[in-house]
């Protein structure tokens, strides 16, 4: 075989490789916007000075998610998202899905609340539409009605992505 019968094979061998690859999930753009999205509310949880150091003698109690229906995002995901970025934390408090029922907890609990929603119209850019967002984080003491932190965080979406 010549060199350039070779190269063709190569090529065409490299060719094939690339289209028997696994193809891109369709879910991939959003499990990152998610992930990237609860790693930064996790920061912003852990750096709350009124959750006493170090973390990991605390409880979080995660009320369920509250996400607005316009940005086309399953409260379950949104909620799945925060909990892994909140377990990911290193020396990081225990995290518990929480539908309420507690009335007053002990003095290393605490109530964590979010509510994800637009913060605006879609942005039209050349080659995607980006969603506008805001989210709110609460955190309190369980059996308690005033917050005794509050954060929000804002930023926007990729709309293919969703």
């Amino acid at each position: 075989m010549n060199t350039s019968s070779r190269l063709t094979l190569l090529a065409l061998l490299a060719l094939l490789t690339g289209c028997a690859g696994a193809p891109e999930s369709p879910d991939s753009g959003i499990r990152q916007a998610l992930f990237n999205l609860g790693e930064r509310a996790a920061a912003r949880v852990m750096a709350a000075p009124e959750l006493p150091r170090p973390p990991s003698d605390q409880v979080l109690l995660l009320s369920p998610s509250e996400v607005d229906a316009s940005l086309g995002i399953a409260d379950e995901r949104f909620q799945e998202s925060l909990v892994r970025a909140l377990l990911a934390v290193s020396d990081g408090p225990q995290v518990l899905d929480w539908g309420g029922g507690l009335g007053e907890g002990g003095d290393n609990q605490w109530q964590l609340e979010s509510h994800l929603e637009a913060d605006g119209p879609r942005l039209a850019l050349s080659d995607r539409e980006l969603l506008p967002y805001r989210l709110k984080l609460t955190l309190r003491r369980p059996g308690e009605e005033a917050a005794r932190w509050q954060a929000s965080l804002q930023g926007a979406l990729d709309a293919t992505a969703l």
